[in-house]
């Protein structure tokens, strides 16, 4: 029997005698969208749960900061950003965004990865800074997190009038969903808070 598994980018060939294929599960899309991605999200920043709307949080906001997901995540961000900026902007045209990659303790994201991220356009024309867990000079420490840990944040987002996080959530493997608040917690804090929380003490919590 011959199988083709998604991998990466692209896909892996297998081989496989039948004697040892029991069966062959297979998922099936059910929902079938109704209207275009950019329609989508354009409707949900239209109509906010439990907050008003982007051009409205950003009027008066010197320092607007977007935390986006790096290369590990395959958020749609070529859909998302330019409709954030948009929303931005149009509450507040002259307002100072900057874009901080929520490496976390990844890698640095490489520009080829941005432009596949986000598009060339924006990339060359927006401010965007790439988190370091290890810079500690840009670093503000914000105090003790429940935990005991000292919680130390990346100095741009701390400093800024407004700070959104653009990601997805999904269910995480140890530490019940991604995404969310965890854009600024391992996202763009300091080496030493995400190892104090990540531990291992922590993760084998029930």
């Amino acid at each position: 029997m011959k199988l083709s598994l998604p991998y990466g980018k692209g896909y892996k060939k297998l081989n496989i005698e039948n004697a040892c294929v029991k069966q062959i599960l297979s998922a099936q899309m059910r929902v079938k969208p109704t209207m275009t991605e950019a329609a989508i999200v354009e409707t949900a920043l239209q109509n906010p749960i439990g907050s008003s709307r982007l051009d409205k949080l950003a009027e008066h906001k010197e320092k607007i900061v977007i935390i986006a997901s790096d290369h590990t995540r395959p958020v749609p961000s070529r859909i998302l950003m330019p409709l954030i900026l948009k929303k931005i902007r149009k509450g507040n045209p002259h307002a100072q965004i900057t874009i901080l990659i929520a490496t976390g303790l990844h890698r640095e994201t490489k520009r080829e990865e941005l432009i596949a991220k986000f598009g060339e356009e924006i990339v060359e024309k927006e401010t965007i800074i790439i988190h370091d867990c290890d810079d500690q000079k840009h670093m503000r420490f914000l105090g003790i997190l429940p935990s005991k840990g000292e919680l130390w944040i990346n100095a741009i987002a701390a400093d800024a009038d407004l700070l959104l996080a653009e990601g997805f959530i999904e269910p995480h493997f140890f530490a019940g969903f991604s995404g969310g608040r965890k854009s600024v917690l391992p996202g763009v804090a300091s080496r030493a808070s995400v190892m104090y929380n990540h531990n291992s003490f922590f993760i084998s919590s029930e």
